[in-house]
């Protein structure tokens, strides 16, 4: 058994005082005043002033890491969503198992160090170059399970099914040819990972987007799926072209068409859902469905402000991922998700209903949704759950004369330093005094990759 003695502990929810944090030998959190043992027995790890919940990064791309800053040039007044994904397909198109290997464990290594404790990947990077399997065909998956595995991050993997090009049916382009899978294939797939499934892995899955695969292939691979609670993501109306297309082929709207035509409940996870009329606003906050919202890329993008407040004001569940990575930092993400709402509004505070930390509010946010997004039982720090949490530096500036009524408003809105010292993931130290073990090797492997895929 471990122990560390707390002055201060946000649970995701609320503040504990003068508390001892203990977890066990497989890494569960136990409550100090419920057990007795003897003291020769707990290996005491230190003090901590401020300890926070991990934060779960509910939607990664890795490979998309690597080209971070490379689709800045504007070749034309038009550049959008759209323009950026085809500098995303020539860049995915060189990518090998070991790249992304490399690519991987860097981004992990930096989620780690910035407070993320989990990651969910949604992986449509399947095939080789020319779209045909690999001779594993898991060799895609396996690289970013022992990324993963090498960083000590807990990861959902989430394998895409995609396989049309459009709502009216079109192939798959020469381009996306890497992703597309039959059906019978991706079940396959999706059978061969569950074996790799351990205390840190876990296998759910995602379908790209409502236009990359039709109605009948859905309700075929959810039928097929042996867990009713494995983890379901989605890309939706993350851009006004597709409520457009939706609209003309359908008749409705991306996520009232989803939600009139699929049991969506607390197992799903849809992604972006920028553009919602009212109806689709409390409609998935009825269904109990997650929204992941990644507002740097969404930014990035160009692709527009989700509606927080009316989301909230309907209970909705939100947690925050960081997409493309061209952040990797859930407080940016979270800052900047309250400051779009602050822009558009010209008010202050807006991602909390009545008085309190708004801070607070949006960590307790991100702690409410991160069990059911990740498919495995993190977000609040009480008894049973994995230790999973965050040491904040009570050195730094930014935290001097911090008090519970502040500490994580400081955290989230207090200048760019980093504040994370200690980062632990099912009670394993991953991060010590700021730094992964690994940063520098991971950093030299990521330069090789870089330095290959980036050659003339």
């Amino acid at each position: 058994m471990k122990a560390m003695q707390v002055h201060a502990l946000f649970d995701g929810a609320q503040w504990r005082s003068s508390h001892t944090l203990c977890w066990s030998s497989d890494g569960s959190l136990i409550t100090a005043d419920s057990h007795r043992w003897e003291p020769r027995a707990v290996n005491r790890v230190g003090e901590a002033a401020w300890v926070l919940p991990g934060i779960a990064n509910l939607h990664s791309h890795a490979f998309q890491r690597a080209m971070a800053g490379l689709a800045e040039r504007q070749a034309s007044d038009e550049d959008s969503f759209w323009t950026w994904r085809e500098w995303m397909y020539r860049f995915s198109a060189v990518l090998a198992p070991d790249d992304v290997r490399a690519i991987a464990r860097m981004l992990y290594v930096e989620m780690l160090e910035a407070g993320y404790t989990s990651v969910c990947e949604f992986h449509y990077l399947h095939h080789d170059a020319d779209g045909r399997p690999y001779a594993t065909p898991t060799a895609m998956s396996e690289a970013l399970i022992a990324a993963a595995d090498d960083a000590g991050i807990r990861l959902t993997l989430l394998p895409v099914l995609y396989q049309r090009g459009g709502f009216d049916g079109r192939a798959l382009n020469e381009r996306q040819r890497r992703f597309g899978n039959s059906t019978d294939a991706f079940l396959r797939l999706l059978d061969d990972l569950r074996a790799r499934e351990s205390s840190t892995v876990r296998v759910g899955m995602a379908f790209h987007s409502l236009r990359a695969v039709d109605e009948a292939t859905m309700r075929e691979v959810l039928a097929a799926l042996p867990d009713p609670s494995a983890p379901v993501h989605l890309h939706i109306a993350e851009q006004q072209a597709e409520v457009v297309d939706c609209l003309a082929t359908h008749g409705a709207r991306p996520v009232a068409w989803l939600l009139d035509h699929f049991n969506v409940d607390q197992h799903w996870t849809l992604v972006h859902a920028t553009h919602l009329d009212d109806g689709e606003v409390r409609g998935i906050a009825r269904s109990g469905a997650t929204v992941a919202l990644c507002p740097s890329t969404e930014a990035n993008l160009g692709d527009g402000l989700f509606p927080l407040r009316a989301f909230l004001a309907a209970s909705g569940r939100f947690g925050v991922g960081s997409d493309s990575h061209v952040s990797v930092s859930p407080v940016e993400e979270l800052r900047w998700l309250e400051y779009g709402q602050r822009l558009i509004e010209q008010k202050r505070n807006r991602a909390i209903l009545g008085e309190g930390s708004t801070g607070e509010a949006l960590l307790a946010r991100c702690a409410e949704s991160a069990a059911a997004a990740v498919g495995q039982p993190i977000g609040v720090l009480e008894d049973g759950r994995p230790a999973d949490f965050l040491v904040l530096d009570a050195r730094e500036p930014s935290l001097q004369g911090a008090t519970p009524r502040d500490a994580v408003d400081r955290f989230v809105f207090s200048g760019n330093r980093p504040l994370v010292r200690d980062v632990f993931v099912g009670g394993r130290h991953v991060v010590v005094e700021g730094r992964h073990p690994l940063r520098e090797s991971a950093q030299a492997a990521y330069a090789n990759a870089m330095r290959r895929l980036l050659s003339p």
